[in-house]
């Protein structure tokens, strides 16, 4: 239970089998209760986040890190037509969407690593484009120090990046809105789609103490990538984007 997995130390709601088996127990109704609440801003940002890195029909090597159900894939496909895709989840519940959605869409070509981010066997200076959307929320300080080693470690050299993350504004009315609905409105509407409004609550302390990614970007410059910070939306969502040098 999900409740034996709590500790009263914040800290252990980073712990990798906590997120795991929240995830797990959202997965039923994660991608329905994620579109309405956020009034389909969700997949907007999917595709501006991928503005940075260039189209291209040329067959590039991406990777969607903390992929979830797959939901960023069809933004993916339209700007990088000729991609190989590659994805890494840990979660189990959300790899069975995931996997749905690569057979019945992607006519299986989608390449999907069931692995922890933080301890996975990817390759070294492979990928050409690495990208994530909404998982950086659920790293703490040191956990954002290894995600921006390992995007360093497997992108290739000049290889682009780009995350994006739901985020606290610093605008105080636009704030305190934003709490509301995170806070109240989307545990309610996760249990109207059958999942656990006090797992959904989850999502806004997450998003509270991650705040944005302006720490993020420092962290990534710090080992070495060339990273600068984007804002959608007011701040609703922030970013990392660069290159490795």
């Amino acid at each position: 239970m999900l409740s034996e997995i709590r500790k009263e130390d914040n800290l252990n709601e980073y712990d990798p089998e906590f997120i795991r088996e929240l995830f797990n127990r959202m997965s039923g109704s994660y991608e329905r209760v994620n579109y309405i609440t956020s009034f389909g801003f969700s997949l907007r940002w999917r595709r501006q986040f991928l503005k940075s890195i260039d189209k291209t029909t040329e067959p590039i090597k991406i990777i969607d890190l903390m992929t979830g159900m797959g939901e960023t894939w069809v933004p993916i496909r339209e700007r990088f037509p000729s991609a190989e895709l590659s994805t890494l989840d840990y979660s189990e519940g959300m790899l069975v969407h995931a996997n749905h959605k690569n057979k019945k869409s992607f006519s299986g070509k989608v390449i999907i690593h069931h692995q922890d981010l933080l301890k996975n066997s990817l390759p070294s200076d492979h990928y050409d484009v690495v990208l994530s959307a909404f998982g950086l929320k659920t790293f703490n300080s040191q956990q954002v120090v290894r995600l921006a080693e390992e995007i360093k470690r497997i992108l290739k050299p000049g290889g682009k990046f780009s995350l994006i993350e739901v985020s606290s504004p610093d605008n105080a009315m636009l704030h305190a809105l934003y709490k509301l609905h995170l806070k109240h409105v989307v545990p309610i509407c996760g249990k109207l789609f059958l999942g656990n409004p006090q797992e959904y609550r989850m999502l806004w302390k997450y998003t509270e103490r991650f705040g944005n990614s302006k720490s993020a970007v420092q962290q990534f410059r710090n080992t070495g990538l060339n990273a600068e910070y984007v804002s959608y939306f007011g701040g609703c969502a922030t970013g990392i984007q660069g290159n490795k040098l």
